[in-house]
């Protein structure tokens, strides 16, 4: 039977209780235990899929096909366990599988309600896969006191009553503001915080305290006295130069070891803690920098290019070097010249997205990266783009372009070089799709197999031509131009093993230009870059060296 460690938060920033949590489960396996991290979020999406970018940041694909929140991709990140569909719950999902249920019959018309039907279906959910792991670390989106988040307050509370004394615990995250004016700590938005907390029900066993300020003992003690939790038990949390600092910052401050006293774990195993140091040691000792565009339409807000970003970090680390990732507006130049703004840059990366906005940008980037000899990594739609480039500029097809764009005006303009993904593979199973679906949940989604060309770049680059990869698409290569492209020198040296979907592309007389049409950047870790972007990047740093 798992233990269960409930993480809430006061007033954190959006990384607070992510970080905090996968650090702690990073911190766990290093005293070698068994770790799984799960979020539930308040909203009432059923899953982020049919989210803006700008509203909730990236969208996080697992293996299994699960669209969830980003804070997924930090435990993944700092863990090595791979996120699956039971490890991310919205206030929408419980909802709709209370209201099917009710639909079914299952509650032999009872009235529905909060308590028990809606608390009841989010025990359900904590207690997937309970046996499997030493300890469960469960993230509660929002903010104490959001009237969105109560049912999984109150749920938590009833679930900790209900399993025997000293499995669950409770780990609070609040902000400690500083006052230049005074020069001062305040610790009373903590203080109300809890206060807020115990009135729903719930003590916290360990205080994590935000804060840009060095936190003095005396505070400390105020803290512990006011919150009713040990003095050792409050943990702080200062800023650090990297998020990957945290594991072995947390452990410093005794994070770990204020968790597994709290479960009265004694003695407890020494960390290992060897992994996260070589990681610190390739954030700080590096030997030289890149610079490297990301030509994108949701620039404003970066995290909605989150695990692109941390990706470019961990190739980096894969080379010792650190990576300044520049963000560009693809709409800057749909209508100019792509050079002033990329000239300058040691590699582009083009990543995913939805609809028109910005697209003819990042066809000029593509077209730039091929003829100046730039590296150049395209992702998802980064990919489709350089085919279009390709098709427009090379093979012909003047009007080239993606079917998605029509559907988006209503009137045909384009040659579809990409079409809407109508049926696919997926194990023994055809799913079959239309452009009249809802949205939620109807993509290309999940892990697939693809089979790589020998003697390509990118089967030298993974060491192999059997691949399986993570995939967020409505819309895919058309097959039929395959030939056309090719004899323009665009090889497509990457396939689903049916044949039938284009996976990989890439021009054979360039130093390094690769498309995928999958997201590698959810699968790579610190600890572990992804191969991708590790030679990306060591392209880049080849690119630095001859400007």
């Amino acid at each position: 039977m798992a233990r269960y460690v409930f993480i809430t938060g006061g007033v954190v920033s959006s990384l607070g209780k992510g970080l905090a949590s996968a650090a702690l489960g990073a911190l766990l396996q290093a005293r070698g235990f068994s770790v799984r991290l799960r979020k539930l979020d308040p909203y009432l999406n059923v899953d982020p899929g049919t989210m803006s970018p700008f509203e909730h940041g990236e969208v996080f694909v697992t293996d299994d096909g699960a669209e969830t929140d980003l804070d997924l991709g930090h435990y993944e990140r700092f863990t090595g366990v791979p996120a699956r569909k039971t490890d991310s719950v919205s206030s929408g999902r419980i909802y709709t599988n209370v209201l099917e249920k009710e639909r079914r019959g299952d509650y032999l018309g009872k009235t529905i309600q909060v308590i028990p039907h809606v608390t009841n279906e989010i025990k359900d959910f904590l207690e997937i896969g309970d046996s499997e792991v030493d300890f469960m670390l469960c993230e509660i989106g929002g903010t104490v006191g959001d009237i969105e988040g109560l049912p999984f307050f109150e749920a938590i509370r009833q679930f900790s009553q209900e399993r025997p004394r000293g499995q669950c615990i409770f780990m609070h995250l609040t902000l400690l503001p500083y006052l230049a004016a005074s020069g001062e700590l305040k610790t009373k938005p903590t203080q109300h915080s809890v206060k807020e907390l115990r009135s729903i029900g719930l003590q916290p066993d360990v205080l994590v305290c935000r804060s840009e300020q060095p936190i003095p003992e005396k505070e400390r003690a105020k803290i512990a006295l006011f919150c009713n939790v040990r003095p050792e038990a409050v943990i702080p949390a200062y800023d650090l130069s990297s998020i990957y600092e945290a594991p072995l910052a947390y452990h410093r401050v005794g994070l770990d070891q204020a968790v597994l006293d709290a479960f009265q774990i004694a003695p407890a195993p020494r960390p290992e803690l060897s992994t996260w140091e070589d990681v610190y040691d390739r954030i700080h000792n590096v030997d030289g920098e890149v610079n490297i565009a990301i030509v994108g339409k949701y620039t404003q807000l970066e995290d909605a290019y989150k695990s692109i970003k941390e990706a470019l970090l961990h190739g980096g680390m894969a080379n010792r070097v650190k990576v300044n990732v520049n963000w560009v507006d693809a709409e800057v130049f749909d209508k100019e010249d792509a050079a002033p703004y990329l000239e300058g840059y040691h590699a582009i990366l083009v990543p995913g997205g939805f609809g028109e906005r910005g697209t003819e940008g990042k066809i000029k980037a593509a077209q730039f990266a091929r003829e100046r000899k730039v590296p150049y990594l395209g992702i998802c739609l980064g990919m489709q783009m350089a085919v279009i480039e390709a098709a427009r500029n090379l093979a012909g097809i003047k009007d080239a372009g993606s079917e998605e764009f029509d559907h988006e005006t209503g009137g045909k303009r384009f040659t579809p070089v990409v079409y809407h993904l109508k049926e696919w593979v997926q194990g023994n199973y055809t799913v079959k799709r239309s452009a009249n679906d809802d949205k939620g949940g109807t993509m290309r989604l999940g892990a697939y197999d693809a089979t790589l060309s020998e003697g390509s770049k990118v089967a030298q680059v993974y060491g192999t031509t059997t691949i399986e990869e993570r995939h967020r698409h409505r819309y895919e290569v058309d097959i039929k131009y395959r030939d056309k492209l090719e004899t323009c020198g665009l090889a497509f040296s990457g396939m689903s093993p049916d044949g039938r979907l284009p996976e990989i592309v890439e021009w054979s007389d360039h130093p390094w230009f690769i498309g995928v049409q999958f997201h590698p950047e959810l699968k790579s870790k610190p600890f572990a870059p992804h191969p991708l972007f590790a030679d990306f990047v060591r392209a880049a740093v080849e690119s630095s060296r001859l400007v």
